[in-house]
């Protein structure tokens, strides 16, 4: 793709922008870490919020929703839309626990909900095992996708494309270090923006490349003969769908979103999401970012690349990488003048989440490892200084993962059944008294002996939905039996640690009872379900907005038009529900 001066002074005035923020808060981030990781914990919804959906939407995120629907469909996408029931009781019945806890990080968790050795070596695991092997692979396909962008665009080879993606990061890398989670949060609102727009004109571009939407329809069910079995449009798999197995979808509907742990939808809330949650300026704010943030992610942004992705199986059929077609639509179908602000765009996407990957898997490093186990007593500048070092190191090691990955959908799946089994007790651990370390450390343990295990000693492949299925299912069910069994054959965690955490998060009564008695004085709820009704019109309003501007766009105004008058009403329950109840406050 030919690139002229405008394009190139185009994608310079967006890196002197970001670099200009970094600059800015500098001075701010500089002061200790509770500036630098979280912002002085006094960050407005909308910006905590709109920081989340920016970091979800990587580069890597429309070319794998490319091969998603070139394999699967628009049904494909169940692979990840499964989450909105975890992520709305994230929302309701875990973001003000999140801000009440008052830690820096979701890892320094254990210690205060658990006790002594075991608590301390869950601490120190999570935060290596997390922050820097699992942390590289989510931004080894974060780069894979940007190494493909440029690898088409530039017409380079991996090696050439990977070595200008390490100047990308070397300025994110930059940014990230001189104005820490400010500057971050402040560049993912600038870059949200930018590529939200972009996406939509690259969309439009794409359909009007296939004759319009009447046309794309009509050639995409062509495809449908030819495959046998279901349709590409179908937003929920036929039975015998050649685009989605029934099995897959009904394990992606009934277990994923509960027992799955997968970054930014952890059941419960973890991660970078977590991150936000504790760094908003009070309960109310938290429970604000964290559903606008499952708004956007889920309603607001896939139609742009379903739309993109379905052109492209039309105008690029039989592609060996059908992740690549959305940027060929690009190269082959977008307006010259507009080539520059897409590139900057994608450079948007990739950095948003680059920025906050290194951010949050430094946090982990240095608070919940470093300075715990290793460097107790240093002053606030040194630790800045080691985040920095930090922040530098998790970029040279994802660099050397990229080089050998080939597929982003690949990775995607590899994360979610080695997590599969782990999210029950990611839940249960606020709610119910009896869970202790023992619990999480037996089902990391399990979850990842028997999801590798299948694919390597029984041979199941999880790149082939069936056989994905049956590791979910498995794993799941091995792994919950392994750590409820656990829990009840290990101690209860010593009371004085139990009633500090109910004293301090006042989860419900229900499941903390023998510590409740001990604590009478705790205003606490009766039961854990006071959030149900909002939880119910919180699934409602994400699906009912997803699928209703999903038939308006598809030509179905009437059906299209009634699901968005039911997310409407949804809206409305919830507001009126959480004002009656108090945004904050305890239900008795």
């Amino acid at each position: 793709m030919q690139l002229t001066l405008i394009d190139w002074l185009v994608v310079a005035a967006y890196f002197l922008l970001n670099i200009g923020i970094g600059f800015y808060y500098k001075a701010r981030a500089g002061k200790d870490v509770n500036e630098f990781f979280l912002s002085g914990r006094d960050v407005p919804w909308w910006l905590a919020g709109t920081s989340m959906v920016a970091t979800t939407f990587a580069a890597d995120t429309p070319l794998a929703v490319t091969g998603l629907v070139a394999k699967g469909g628009i049904a494909g996408n169940w692979l990840w839309w499964n989450m909105v029931a975890g992520g709305m009781m994230t929302v309701f019945f875990y973001a003000r626990l999140w801000r009440r806890a008052g830690v820096m990080t979701d890892i320094e968790f254990s210690e205060i909900r658990y006790s002594g050795k075991p608590a301390a070596f869950l601490r120190g695991f999570r935060a290596v095992y997390l922050g820097v092997p699992i942390n590289c692979i989510v931004l080894g396909w974060v780069n894979l996708a940007m190494v493909k962008i440029l690898g088409l665009i530039l017409g380079v080879d991996k090696v050439t494309a990977l070595a200008i993606v390490m100047g990308l990061i070397a300025v994110t890398s930059f940014i990230s270090t001189l104005s820490g989670l400010w500057g971050v949060l402040v560049t993912d609102v600038v870059q949200f923006v930018i590529k939200m727009g972009m996406v939509v004109v690259l969309a439009v571009a794409a359909v009007g490349a296939v004759g319009g939407m009447d046309a794309m329809k009509a050639k995409l069910l062509a495809i449908d003969a030819q495959r046998g079995g279901g349709s590409v449009l179908s937003f929920v798999p036929d039975l015998n769908s050649a685009w989605m197995p029934m099995i897959t979808f009904v394990v992606y509907i009934s277990m994923n979103w509960w027992a799955t742990w997968y970054p930014g939808a952890e059941p419960g809330g973890g991660g970078y999401v977590a991150q936000r949650m504790l760094c908003a300026r009070d309960e109310r704010h938290s429970l604000l970012a964290t559903l606008w943030f499952n708004v956007a992610h889920y309603a607001v942004r896939p139609w742009p690349w379903i739309l993109t992705a379905l052109a492209a199986m039309i105008l690029y059929p039989n592609l060996e990488d059908p992740e690549t077609g959305y940027i060929r639509v690009m190269i082959d179908h977008l307006h010259p003048s507009l080539r520059g602000l897409m590139l900057a765009a994608f450079a948007a996407a990739y950095m948003s989440t680059i920025a906050t990957q290194l951010n949050w898997g430094a946090s982990y490093f240095i608070n919940d490892f470093y300075r715990r186990f290793i460097r107790k007593d240093a002053t606030p500048e040194h630790y800045v200084g080691a985040s920095q070092i930090a922040t530098i190191a998790l970029t040279l090691v994802s660099a050397v993962v990229t080089f050998y990955m080939d597929s982003i959908t690949a990775a995607w799946k590899l994360l979610l059944v080695t997590g599969a089994g782990t999210g029950l007790v990611l839940l249960l651990r606020w709610y119910w008294w009896r869970v202790n370390a023992w619990s999480e450390v037996s089902a990391m343990i399990a979850a990842f002996v028997v999801s590798i295990g299948m694919q390597t000693v029984w041979g199941f492949d999880s790149a082939k939905p069936e056989q994905e299925a049956w590791i979910m299912i498995v794993t799941i069910a091995l792994t919950t039996v392994a750590w409820l069994a656990v829990t009840l054959m290990t101690r209860p965690e010593p009371n004085e640690t139990l009633v500090a955490f109910y004293r301090r998060t006042r989860p419900s009564r229900s499941g903390w009872g023998p510590v409740a008695r001990l604590a009478p004085e705790v205003k606490a709820p009766a039961d854990g379900l006071a959030n149900l009704g909002c939880w119910i019109a919180g699934c409602v309003l994400i699906y009912t907005s997803l699928f209703g501007v999903g038939k308006l766009l598809l030509g179905d105004a009437g059906l299209g038009a009634g699901l968005l008058v039911v997310a409407g009403l949804s809206a409305v329950y919830i507001y009126r529900d959480l004002t009656r109840r108090g945004w904050s406050s305890v239900v008795e």
